[in-house]
Parts: structure tokens; sequence; C-alpha cells
């Protein structure tokens, strides 16, 4: 009975996180706020980036959870979204007034409930499934990228014309969703597991990865067809359906001859006892530290004159899950690389994201930004459910979790170049295609990630400093757009008025812009893979030392 509610928690985890990713859809209803407040393209990033803003405030979620349980947190998340997106609603259907300022606030109220919502995922996958953290993170995390295309699905079903019905969806949807999902979030937090049960665990995370594939699938075809308000509503009924389909899956998996019969070497670090995990970390510590004086000491005159070598061994990371407290975290070289590769990667997409309406609407496709819009979150979902891969292949091919990382980057500036040699419609899906799977990646990975550079217990701090960085990002990537299509309105044969605003219209609106993107993201790849070189030691040591206890 114990299990079943464990993994209802999980489930209703996935519901929150498919349903409450509205920033993805913000691209939607984008052109429409513009038009209705009557600002600028710069003005228009502003409120883009004040979104992004309120996960500045992510650390308070954090805080409450301190002097609240989970479902008041989730309510309250709720009811800032509700606020933040229905007052946006009724100001785009000039029901109200709101001067500029009050509408920024909105927006930065309505980030920062998204924030809270993804801290209580993160706190029920790591409370219920601690031998499995990363693959239940990942699983949770991805459906949230499935959102704009669920949205998506809701909007055509009801009125697929009226683009600021997105607005009113993002502030209902959540409160509904978070109130059906109380009752499971009032579970006891689940007891350790014995080794049998986490490999049932384990098997019962590859039913549900392999349910949500399928139902990426599904979302992914549907949505690169048209079609009426009827099909839309049979069609959301069938994305409804595989949403609670998992419900079912953990009941496939139940013997330990199955277990056995799939998974035979599976192990976690939680199946040991603390006597073996403390002798693990000095072993690996003590591994480690011979290993870094082995580098400094051998041919010490030659080392010391290569700059390369100096840089990559410097007060480099030596033990995984050590912790680390802010300010250390603030003194590490590696999470600064860290910092550099999230800010030039995973920042940098999401403000194409945001942008995506009127890159959409520049090259003459504003009647397909609903579709690039689904493209996006689709493959946002497929990045993130890869993020689980180092886990489930570690017995095959076993890399650190920072060489994936820098692996995920490398299609963004691809991206980017294909978008400035072409301007077709299939460029630009394959161009939101890639960055998609991109940042989807990288946004699930980062969890797993910051806990295992600089510690599981102080995570929740030290990623809400992590991201810090993506209302930085979006300020600077945003404006840099912004400017850049303000620039070319300026020439009147790139001109055109679409509902009482100047619209740029031509691939020069934003070809500058990609030009700039493209070379940010390839220092994004650079950092990426100098934090993989630091770090890989930790890992293989780790590894190595792994594999000495699954023997003993």
């Amino acid at each position: 009975m114990e299990q079943s509610r464990k993994w209802m928690i999980l489930i209703a985890s996935t519901w929150i996180q498919a349903f409450t990713g509205t920033n993805f859809d913000f691209s939607s209803y984008s052109s429409d706020l513009k038009s209705v407040l009557e600002i600028s393209q710069v003005q228009l990033n502003y409120l883009s980036m004040a979104s992004d803003f309120g996960k500045a405030f992510g650390w308070c979620s954090g805080v409450s959870l301190m002097y609240f349980p989970l479902w008041v947190v989730l309510l309250i998340a709720a009811f800032m979204g509700l606020v933040g997106y229905g007052l946006q609603w009724l100001v785009i259907q000039r029901i109200i007034f709101l001067p500029y300022f009050l509408v920024f606030l909105l927006c930065v109220l309505a980030g920062c409930s998204i924030c809270w919502f993804n801290t209580v995922c993160y706190v029920l996958c790591i409370k219920h499934f601690s031998a499995n953290r990363p693959i239940a993170l990942s699983l949770s995390i991805s459906f949230n990228g499935a959102s704009a295309a669920l949205y998506n699905l809701i909007a055509n079903a009801i009125n697929s014309k009226d683009d600021t019905l997105y607005l009113l969806l993002n502030g209902l949807v959540p409160l509904v969703t978070s109130i059906a999902a109380l009752p499971i979030l009032w579970q006891p937090q689940s007891q350790t597991l014995c080794a049998d049960s986490v490999h049932r665990e384990y098997l019962n995370f590859r039913c549900l990865t392999i349910l949500a594939v399928f139902t990426g699938l599904y979302l992914l075809i549907l949505n690169s067809v048209s079609y009426s308000a009827q099909t839309a509503r049979i069609l959301l009924a069938g994305a409804l359906f595989l949403l609670v389909l998992p419900v079912i899956a953990p009941g496939v998996i139940c013997t330990e001859e199955w277990s056995e019969l799939f998974h035979p070497n599976y192990i976690s670090l939680e199946d040991n006892d603390t006597d073996d995990l403390g002798m693990l970390n000095e072993l690996i510590w003590k591994e480690a530290s011979s290993m870094n004086v082995w580098t400094e000491n051998s041919d010490g005159s030659k080392e010391k004159g290569r700059w390369t070598s100096s840089f990559l061994l410097r007060d480099r990371l030596l033990l995984l899950g050590e912790e680390h407290s802010a300010s250390l975290l603030m003194c590490r070289l590696d999470f600064w690389l860290y910092y550099l590769a999230y800010f030039c990667g995973g920042t940098l997409v999401l403000v194409y994201s945001n942008n995506l309406g009127q890159i959409s609407e520049s090259l003459g496709y504003r009647s397909e930004i609903s579709f690039f819009v689904a493209l996006y979150s689709a493959c946002s979902f497929f990045g993130r459910l890869l993020s689980a891969a180092p886990d489930f292949l570690r017995n095959k091919m076993n890399y650190a979790r920072t060489a994936w990382l820098a692996f995920a980057l490398i299609p963004t500036p691809l991206a980017f170049f294909l978008l400035i040699l072409s301007g077709s419609k299939a460029a630009l899906s394959a161009a939101t295609a890639l960055v998609g799977l991109s940042s989807g990646f990288v946004f699930s990975a980062a969890v797993s990630i910051t806990s295992e550079l600089f510690g599981p217990n102080s995570a929740g701090v030290n990623h809400n400093i992590l991201i810090t960085n993506i209302p930085l990002g979006s300020l600077l990537y945003g404006l840099l757009a912004a400017l850049v299509y303000e620039a070319n309105l300026g020439k009147p044969d790139q001109v055109l008025i679409l509902d009482g605003s100047k619209v740029c219209m031509g691939r020069n609106c934003y070809i500058q812009t990609f030009k700039w993107w493209g070379c940010i993201s390839l220092l994004g790849v650079a950092s990426s893979f100098l934090l993989f070189l630091r770090t890989k030691a930790a890992y293989d040591s780790q590894e190595r030392n792994r594999n000495w206890m699954r023997l003993t």
C-alpha cells in the first residue's frame, strides 16, 4: 500500500509539471499583448524578462517549506498564477486597464508561481525516491516541457482563433490541477527501500519512461497537423488518457524474478548501509587526493609551465556529493564554468522561445506560431526525458553527467547557424526542434548535476543561485534581440502595420541576433567542455569505487 501511494505521488508530480509550464506559451499571445498595450518591441522584451525575473525569487518557496506543508505551498503557487495571468487576461480583453508597470509586476508574479510549482515537485521526488532520485526528477520535469503542446490542444478545443485564451488557461488550469492533486499529496514520506525493492522501482521507472515517450510522440505528431475544434476535443481526451495511464504502470512489475531478468546488476548507492557508504566516500577521497598529488609532483617543472594543465587542475572537485555552502560555492571555479554553460546555453534558448512568436511573424509564418510553440514544447519534453540516459545506460556506457551536458549544448549553435543560412519554414522548424531538445536536457539535468557537484542537501539553495542567470540572460539576450528588431523598423521596406502596431518583416529582423546568439552559444559549449575535463576524474573515481563495492 505504501509503494502504491509513493507512485501516485510521482504521477501527481508529473501532472503538476505538465500543466504549470505556462512560460512556454508566451509567444502565442505576445503579439496581442504588444498591440493592446501599444508598446515597443523593447518594452515587450521587458515583460518577457519579468516572467524570468520571477525565478530570482525561487528561494522563497524553499523558505516557505520550512514553515508550511507542501500542499499549502502548492496552493500559494496556484493562486499567484491565477492573479498574475488572470489580470493580464482582463487587460488583453480590454475589460480593465492597467499601466505598463503593473503589467510588469503581474508577469513577475506569474513567473514566481512557476518556480514555486517546480520546487514542490523537486521536493516530492527527492523525499520519496531517494534511491533513484535523478530518474524521478527527470521523469517529472520532462512533463513540464509538454505544457505548451497540451495548452495548444486545450485552446484549439475551445476556440482556435483566440490567442488571448492562453492567458486565461494559464491562470485556471494550474489551479484546477493543484486542487485535484491535493488528496494525493497528503501522504507520509516513504521509508527506505531494500535492494530488491530498489530493483523493482528501477524497472517501474523504465515502464513509466516508455509511456512518457509515447505521450510525447502523440503530442508532437498531433501538433504538426491542423484539425477542427471537434477533433481537438477528441485528441485532448486522448492526451489526458495518456497522462492518467501511468497510474496502472507500477503494478506491471512486482516480482523479484522480473527484476533479476531485466536488470540483474542494477545497484544504487542508497542500497548500502551507512558503513559501506562511508567507506566508499573515504576510498573516493583517498584516490582523488592521490591523483591530485601525483599530478602536482610528477614532472612538476613541466606542469607548471603549461597553463592549460594548471587551469584544469587548480582547485578542481575531488569528491562528488561534497556539501557546499553558498560562500564556498561562489569561490569554486567549477561552479562559474557551470554557471557560464547554463547562461550561454539553457538561458539563451529560453529567450529564443520567448521571442519565437516575433521570429515566426517576421519570417512570414504568423499563422504557424502555435505550431512552432508546440514543436518547441514537445522537443523540450524529449530533451528532458533524455536527461535520464546517464542513469539508464550506466552499466553499458558510463560517462560523466557533465559530458552529457556538453554534448547536449552542441545543437544550440547549430540551430542558430541554420537560421542564418535559411529563413524557410523547414529551417525554422529544424532549429526550433534542436534548441528544444538541447534546452530540455539542460533544464532537467541541471538539478542532478548541481546535487552531484555541490551536495544533495545544499541543492535547493545552490540551484536557486545557479538559475539567477535566467533573469540576467533574459534581460541581456532579449534586449539585444529587441534593439536589432527596432533598428530594422526604421527601414520602410521592412515594416508592416498589423493590428495597429508596426511589425518588422523579413530575415534581416533577426539575422544579426542569430549571429550573436550563435557565437554566445559556442562559448557555452566551450565552458561545459572545460567543466567536463575538470570533473571527469571525480566521476571516474566514483564509478570505479562503485564497481568495487558491487563486487564486494
